[in-house]
C-alpha cells in the first residue's frame, strides 16, 4: 500500500499557540503617564512614603524627646520632696493631671504644629524644584503634572498637601484610604491627593 500524502499540521485559527500546547506569554507595556513615562509602582510610593515619614519621625522624636524628659523629670522632682515633717506627699490626682498630663498633651498638639508646617516646606517649598522629596529621590520617582505642557507649581504641591496631611490628619482613615486608591485607579493610578492637585507619579530613568 503506498504511503499516505504527508499532511502539514493544521491550528486552530491564526494565532499561537497549537491546541494542547501552554500559551505563550504576552508582553503587557506597563502603564505610561501622559507624557509617555512610565508610572511609579504602589511598591515604590510606598517606600518613598515611608522613608519621609521616617524622617519626620527622627524629627518628632528630637523635638518631644527633650519637653517628655523635663515634664517627667519635673513631677519625679516634685514627687519625692519631702513634707516639712519628713513625710513623703501622697501623689494628687488633680496636680500630676495639671502638672504632667495637660503639658504633655499642650506639648503633642504643638508638635502636630509643628510637623505640618514640617510637611508643608518638604512636600511643597523642598519637592518643587525637581518633583521629589528624599524618599522619592532614593526611589527614582517624581512628581509631575497630569498635563505634560504644564509646569509644576506651588499651587499643585499644597493642594497635593491639603489632602494627603492636612485633611488626612483629621478625617479618619482618609490616609489610609488615600494611599491606596492608586491600586484600582484608572488610567494614571492616582491617589486622592494626586487627582486633586491634578499630578501624576513617574518612574524616572536611574
Amino acid at each position: 500500500m503506498p504511503p499516505a500524502p504527508y499532511a502539514p499540521p493544521t491550528y486552530a485559527g491564526p494565532g499561537y499557540p497549537p491546541p494542547g500546547h501552554p500559551p505563550y506569554p504576552v508582553f503587557v507595556p506597563p502603564p505610561l503617564a501622559p507624557n509617555g513615562q512610565p508610572l511609579a509602582s504602589f511598591t515604590d510610593r510606598l517606600l518613598a512614603w515611608l522613608i519621609d515619614t521616617a524622617v519626620a519621625t527622627l524629627l518628632g522624636v528630637v523635638l518631644l524627646f527633650p519637653v517628655f524628659i523635663w515634664l517627667w523629670f519635673r513631677m519625679f522632682t516634685e514627687m519625692v520632696a519631702a513634707n516639712p515633717d519628713g513625710t513623703l506627699p501622697q501623689p494628687d490626682p488633680v496636680t500630676m493631671m495639671t502638672d504632667f498630663f495637660v503639658p504633655v498633651l499642650l506639648a503633642e498638639a504643638g508638635l502636630v504644629v509643628v510637623l505640618l508646617v514640617f510637611y508643608w516646606f518638604y512636600h511643597v517649598e523642598y519637592a518643587r524644584r525637581t518633583g521629589q522629596t528624599l524618599g522619592k529621590r532614593l526611589l527614582k520617582i517624581r512628581i509631575i503634572p497630569v498635563d505634560p505642557s504644564a509646569v509644576l507649581t506651588r499651587g499643585m504641591l499644597g493642594r497635593r498637601w491639603l489632602v494627603e496631611f492636612g485633611a488626612g490628619s483629621l478625617v479618619p482613615f482618609l490616609h489610609y484610604v488615600d494611599g491606596l486608591w492608586q491600586l484600582w485607579d484608572k488610567p494614571w493610578q492616582q491617589c486622592l491627593h494626586d487627582k486633586f492637585a491634578a499630578t501624576v507619579v513617574v518612574k524616572v530613568a536611574p
